[in-house]
């Protein structure tokens, strides 16, 4: 019954991530009444809806740092003959003058393809911690609707009455509460399918992505 994502060095990193977390919460309210306002019933469909919408809204605003990090890849792999090349005509000098000659051309080479050999790695950087915000703000919900989150308070726009009602919702049979631990052997079929299924997207997304950069950086060579 206790909520261990409040404890020790994660309890300190979500502390620190509690604006986002109560954003989060607000944008799910947010859709949630929009679709109740619709006609949907305010316990079922429109919950998960509003997870959806969550999840939209999160990419949608990620978007442009990884296009951002998309163009970046392209431009370092379109590099990738130049840098060997730097490389190739210092190879086997260890002395300090060399090395220090060659991150001088790199840096140059850098510089003058406007090239950031880090900007591949802002993405994950920020979706780390959005992602870890998404996965608390669901998790808390069930224990702020048992009146176990931080002494029977809430978190953002989920009150116990609204996290109650959010655990009232069931999809395909299981409880949105549920997890894989919880769940019964048909509860734990329907998790492990969609997580099979977000697995193959996120994996199907990864590739189609390296796959148009190698195109673009065959395209440039």
């Amino acid at each position: 019954g206790e909520f261990l994502l409040d404890r020790g060095i994660w309890g300190w990193l979500y502390k620190l991530l509690t604006p986002l977390e109560w954003l989060m919460t607000q944008v799910m309210v947010l859709f949630h009444k929009f679709l109740t306002l619709l006609g949907m019933a305010p316990i079922g469909i429109s919950w998960v809806l509003a997870i959806v919408f969550l999840v939209l809204v999160v990419h949608a605003c990620i978007l442009p740092i990884y296009l951002k990090q998309m163009k970046s890849m392209r431009k370092m792999q379109a590099l990738q003959p130049k840098m060997q090349h730097i490389q190739n005509k210092y190879k086997g000098k260890k002395d300090q003058a060399s090395k220090e000659a060659m991150s001088r051309e790199m840096m140059k080479l850098y510089q003058d393809n406007d090239a950031n050999p880090m900007g591949s790695c802002w993405t994950a950087v920020i979706q780390g911690p959005v992602f870890m915000c998404m996965f608390y703000t669901l998790s808390a919900i069930p224990y702020i609707a048992r009146g176990k989150f931080r002494n029977g308070s809430g978190l953002g726009a989920f009150d116990i009455a609204t996290a109650k009602q959010f655990t009232s919702t069931n999809v395909f049979g299981v409880n949105v509460a549920e997890n894989f631990t919880t769940a019964d052997i048909h509860g734990k079929i329907i998790i492990g399918i969609f997580v099979a299924l977000m697995c193959f997207c996120l994996w199907f997304m990864q590739y189609n992505s390296m796959k148009r950069n190698m195109a673009q950086s065959a395209a440039n060579t």
